[in-house]
């Protein structure tokens, strides 16, 4: 894994440098998580598989960060759900929550990589569309639209980054003492989402 000054494109020494390498796009759902990952030039994000999310015992973030060892990634993009004015509603909670234990579970796996959220404002809509142009029934969307919106996530995010030559989101803190003393994850109950007006995605089913 390595990191290079992309920051220094920019003539701003103040701006963050943006990881080289290979990387993971998450789309978080309250059913599904959705995954994408890109090559080592970060050109080109691909789907890579559907999770089913468990909200007691997160053995999804467990299975999330095996996948992000064994292709050693060197940096998580999560999805940031906002509504069209910016602001954040309960998806965007739930991704933040998310994203929090995604990153204190890469700290147990000794694969410390930055996790990051980025705006995702529809994309998951986009998934959508992109799905119903290449002839798919609704039906055939459940399979792989989490998958599709992780990979609208993780493009717009390595795009920025080329663009800007910088890193894109916020950094995701991670309660590093806690993780230090070998505490187990905290199991999430992920909140029911009943207002359609605070975020763009569509209703998952």
């Amino acid at each position: 894994m390595t990191d290079d000054g992309a920051g220094a494109a920019t003539g701003n020494p103040d701006a963050a440098p943006y990881p080289r390498g290979p990387k993971l796009g998450v789309d978080v759902g309250q059913v599904r998580v959705g995954l994408a990952g890109c090559d080592r030039d970060g050109l080109l994000a691909t789907p890579i598989r559907t999770l089913k999310r468990d909200a007691r015992k997160n053995s999804d973030v467990r299975i999330l960060v095996r996948e992000a060892v064994e292709r050693d990634v060197v940096q998580i993009v999560v999805g940031l759900p906002k509504n069209l004015s910016g602001r954040e509603g309960a998806s965007a909670d739930m991704a933040r929550t998310y994203a929090g234990l995604v990153a204190e579970e890469l700290i147990r796996q000794s694969h410390p990589v930055p996790v990051r959220l980025v705006d995702e404002r529809l994309s998951t809509v986009s998934a959508h569309r992109s799905l119903h142009a290449a002839g798919l029934s609704s039906r055939e969307h459940r399979k792989v639209v989490d998958q599709v919106a992780a990979v609208e996530i993780l493009q717009h995010a390595i795009d920025m980054q080329r663009s800007r030559g910088r890193d894109v989101g916020d950094p995701v803190p991670v309660r590093e003492a806690e993780v230090a003393q070998g505490l187990p994850p905290t199991p999430t109950e992920e909140p029911v989402i009943k207002d359609s007006s605070s975020s763009t995605r569509e209703p998952e089913s």
